[in-house]
């Protein structure tokens, strides 16, 4: 892979000469590198965060969203490849699971050096069949309610037809990047697979999330936390010490 554009997938990179690792992090639908905005300041300084921006949000609002998953994951290796000169990590949320796990093995398929971890969280393992109905075509009012049932848009932007207005797009490109994903058997990956979950997440149970251990060779764990879907906000200290934990597992 060779990078082939100039418009950075990294928001406020900051490169960290004495980290030994770098957490390259992606979000779930609708969110940007504003999810991971203060990671770097909680996670041991020999952790360097690098967030991922993808197109239509934030320093990168005027550009047009992806609507699917190929070229989301295709974009971010060209962006990243320049950066894997050190031991590197992915964690992904949600959408940013799949980013993540497709990202890893993109890299393989490169000859590439795999992931020291891979943290996939609040999405059920890619193998199992779907069977959800698709939301991003749904009418406004059905999908402003499906919305509030996911309870990871603020109120304010719910209740305001404006800022709807700006962000409906957005969220149905990136609901149909992952709502027609369609996944491919390749074998297992050899990097560690760390799952984790909200206990009250009404989509994601422990049942989906521990079939990811059939997508490494590696050692496996699943963690569970208090908390809905978008528990990795509620508890962010508990899921960055878990993360921590495991990411310096290679290099004790």
């Amino acid at each position: 892979m060779n990078r082939t554009h100039d418009t950075p997938l990294l928001a406020g990179h900051k490169p960290n000469p004495r980290a030994i690792l770098r957490l390259f992090c992606f979000p779930y639908a609708g969110g940007g590198a504003l999810v991971f905005r203060n990671w770097a300041g909680i996670l041991p300084q020999e952790i360097e965060v690098c967030a991922i921006q993808l197109p239509g949000r934030g320093n990168r609002l005027r550009e047009t969203a992806f609507r699917n998953m190929s070229p989301i994951v295709e974009a971010v290796g060209e962006e990243i490849v320049s950066l894997l000169d050190r031991p590197f990590a992915f964690f992904g949320h949600s959408m940013g699971a799949i980013i993540g796990f497709e990202l890893a093995r993109l890299l393989r398929r490169g000859g590439h050096e795999p992931p020291t971890h891979l943290f996939v969280s609040g999405h059920k393992a890619p193998q199992i069949p779907k069977t959800e109905p698709l939301t991003f075509n749904l009418p406004d009012e059905e999908f402003i309610q499906e919305l509030q049932r996911l309870n990871g848009t603020p109120r304010e932007v719910l209740d305001h037809p404006e800022l709807m207005q700006m962000m409906a797009p957005l969220l149905r490109a990136d609901f149909e990047s992952i709502q027609t994903y369609a996944y491919q058997h390749e074998p297992p990956l050899d990097c560690p697979i760390t799952a984790l979950g909200g206990l009250q997440d009404p989509d994601i149970s422990r049942e989906t999330l521990d079939p990811w251990r059939e997508q490494t060779t590696s050692t496996f764990n699943l963690r569970m936390f208090p908390g809905d879907h978008f528990f990795l906000n509620t508890e962010q200290a508990h899921l960055l010490r878990v993360l921590a934990q495991e990411a310096y597992k290679p290099f004790r």
